[in-house]
C-alpha cells in the first residue's frame, strides 16, 4: 500500500467506524502521546534503561502504526497529499544530502 492509499484507507476507517476526525489539536496531542509510547520501548529495548516487565509485552510495531495512523489523519484533515510530500521530501533529501553522509567521518 502506498502512502495515498493509506490515507484513503484512514479516512474511510474514519467515516465507517470513527464518527469523524478528531479536531487537530487533539490529534496532535495524540500523535505526542503515541510518539512518547515509542520512545519508552525504545529506551528501554535498546537503550540504557532497563525494561519493566510490564513493558516486555509492548510491540513496537504496533505503537509505530499508531503514530503512522494519527500522521494519515493529520494529512487528511489538513489537506496534504502525504505521497505527493514525501516524494518531494525524498527528491530534496537525495539533492542537498546526496554525498554529505558518505563524507561524514562519524558515520565509518
Amino acid at each position: 500500500m502506498n502512502i495515498q492509499n493509506a490515507q484513503k484507507a484512514v479516512d474511510a476507517w474514519i467515516k465507517d467506524h470513527g464518527v469523524r476526525y478528531f479536531n487537530e489539536l487533539t490529534n496532535m496531542a495524540q500523535l505526542t502521546e503515541e510518539v512518547g509510547e515509542v520512545a519508552r520501548i525504545i529506551a528501554r529495548r535498546y537503550g540504557e534503561q532497563s525494561e519493566k516487565e510490564s513493558d516486555k509485552s509492548k510491540d513496537l510495531g504496533e505503537e509505530l502504526a499508531d503514530v503512522l495512523f494519527v500522521i494519515l489523519c493529520l494529512a487528511n484533515q489538513t489537506g496534504i497529499n502525504l505521497q505527493d510530500a514525501f516524494d518531494q521530501k525524498l527528491a530534496l533529501k537525495t539533492t542537498r544530502d546526496r554525498e554529505r553522509h558518505q563524507r561524514n567521518p562519524k558515520l565509518k
